[in-house]
């Protein structure tokens, strides 16, 4: 029996009650998602469900992050929008595939760690976005069509449903959880249209989702460079939304949990869920982040609850499609928009005051981008870019140098904060080789040598006093730092127990 628990990670304290439960509450959600993301793209309906069966049930078995939900999802699919419509459906098929192959090799070669690199105030703008992107795709359903908007009886019926949802949902857990809120308060509704014979906007108004089993289909592309010069750029695109949006949301779930998911286990699991995804008719996809707050706030800890998703959404295309398609859409509206709410990072408005203005001004941008692009990528991208360099600004104004004269008319320069690329230029202003006596001593006891510009650096103010015939003696060092400078023998003192053993960052195909 244990061994089948730890095959699943589970505990003997599992509630599988909650987590069946959760599993079915998210399955309802990714109907229409899936309906409206292949639809977006151009494909059949059944290719958004597939992609969340397929991917759902991969990831759910094999991916890093236990309660974590993937499936079809609007970063990849407004990717695929121009693929689709320049090609057609067997080459979005192929950069799926192909797209899966990238996030295998991303997992394979531990890439996943990078995420590491990417600041909180880019995960606040990532979370903002994808908030008010899931805000405003629920306002849409108020809509009739692409151009009409909902009025009269029709707006005041749905808006008043979506209201009774939203308020399901916040006082349902006051009175019990022992049925997830959310699951509840779509039930009711459901209920509630039934009886009285409300004429609301239903799931089957989308598109009908009765369908077989997801067919077996090798894309039909030739197999040639003309091919892969077409669907690469799409696939390495989509392959890097993916990885972004699924480690961010594992990262996020492992915060709210007090728990740590294995990010290359999940990149290795999204991309056989993708190239599975392809090969069975699906659009593809990744983590979601707002269905796997629905899963987690319900109570779901294990990797039971995903699956049951992803098997319940099989069931609903294959006998349940007459049921789910009756489902008020306004329920499944008002859900998500408690979704998005959640889903805001509400303390990163509080703490204008407190944060620094650059990660506030980063904050911003990637949540414009994540929002009017709906480009992740570009946007964590930029992001990270922008803190990286506003990080290595505020590091090479960290460079000074403590100077004095000892009792043998020595002169000391002690060097503080990392010597780099942005820095070398202030550090070649703290020495004065015209006046300086016949002798000078470098120290880095406080410093770091980062980069090959820093080596450089070295070797041309020692150049400099070299030229004047004054002597130059350089003190903790590394190793490392020692064999990449010019005639080091002459100009560095050992000092065995104090000298450093850090590593300067170098071009190794140089």
């Amino acid at each position: 029996m244990n061994k089948y628990l730890n095959l699943f990670e589970l505990s003997p304290n599992v509630n599988y009650k909650t987590e069946v439960l959760a599993g079915l509450t998210v399955a309802l959600v990714l109907v229409p998602q899936g309906v409206a993301f292949a639809m977006l793209v151009g494909l059949s309906p059944l290719a958004g469900l597939y992609a969340a069966f397929v991917l759902g049930l991969t990831t759910a078995l094999l991916g890093g992050r236990p309660g974590m939900i993937s499936g079809a999802a609007g970063a990849t699919a407004v990717v695929l929008v121009h693929l689709y419509k320049s090609h057609g459906t067997e080459y979005v098929l192929a950069a799926v595939v192909l797209s899966g192959v990238v996030q295998l090799l991303a997992g394979v070669l531990r890439l996943a760690k990078f995420m590491r690199l990417v600041p909180h105030s880019v995960v606040f703008g990532f979370v903002n976005g994808l908030a008010i992107t899931i805000f405003w795709s629920q306002i849409k359903q108020f809509q009739i069509d692409e151009h009409t908007w909902m009025s009269g009886s029709s707006l005041y019926w749905f808006a008043g449903l979506v209201l009774l949802t939203m308020l399901l949902i916040w006082g349902l857990p006051k009175i019990t959880k022992a049925i997830p809120a959310s699951l509840m308060a779509i039930l009711i509704v459901f209920v509630l249209v039934s009886l009285v014979g409300i004429d609301t906007k239903r799931v089957g108004d989308l598109a009908s989702i009765k369908g077989g089993l997801p067919p077996f289909h090798w894309p039909q592309v030739p197999l040639q460079w003309e091919t892969l010069s077409i669907i690469m750029p799409y696939a390495f695109t989509i392959a890097a939304i993916g990885l972004l949006e699924s480690l961010l949301t594992l990262n996020i779930l492992d915060e709210m949990t007090e728990s740590r998911g294995r990010s290359n286990k999940e990149a290795l699991a999204l991309g056989l869920g993708n190239v599975l995804s392809g090969v069975f008719s699906g659009m593809g996809g990744c983590g979601l982040l707002g269905q796997s707050l629905i899963n987690v706030s319900a109570g779901a800890r294990t990797r039971i609850s995903a699956i049951v998703a992803a098997i319940t959404l099989l069931v609903f295309v294959l006998a349940g499609a007459n049921w789910v398609e009756q489902l008020p859409m306004a329920a499944l509206t008002g859900l998500m928009i408690m979704v998005a709410i959640g889903t805001f990072e509400w303390t990163s408005l509080r703490a204008f005051n407190k944060m620094p203005r650059n990660d506030i001004a980063v904050m911003l941008l990637v949540t414009f981008i994540t929002v009017y692009l709906h480009n992740l990528a570009l946007a964590v991208l930029i992001g990270v870019i922008i803190s990286a360099l506003n990080f290595a600004w505020d590091n090479a104004k960290r460079i000074r140098a403590r100077k004095y004269l000892d009792d043998q008319g020595v002169k000391h320069y002690e060097i503080y904060g990392p010597l780099f690329f942005a820095s070398i230029t202030a550090f070649n202003d703290k020495f004065d080789p015209i006046n300086d006596p016949d002798e000078i001593v470098i120290n880095f006891a406080e410093s770091r040598v980062a980069d090959m510009s820093a080596i450089e650096a070295l070797n041309k103010i020692t150049e400099r006093y070299h030229k004047l015939g004054k002597k130059v003696q350089l003190k903790h060092l590394s190793p490392d730092c020692k064999r990449l400078l010019k005639n080091a023998d002459k100009l560095i003192v050992v000092n065995i127990l104090e000298d450093p053993t850090y590593k300067v960052m170098v071009d190794e195909w140089s």
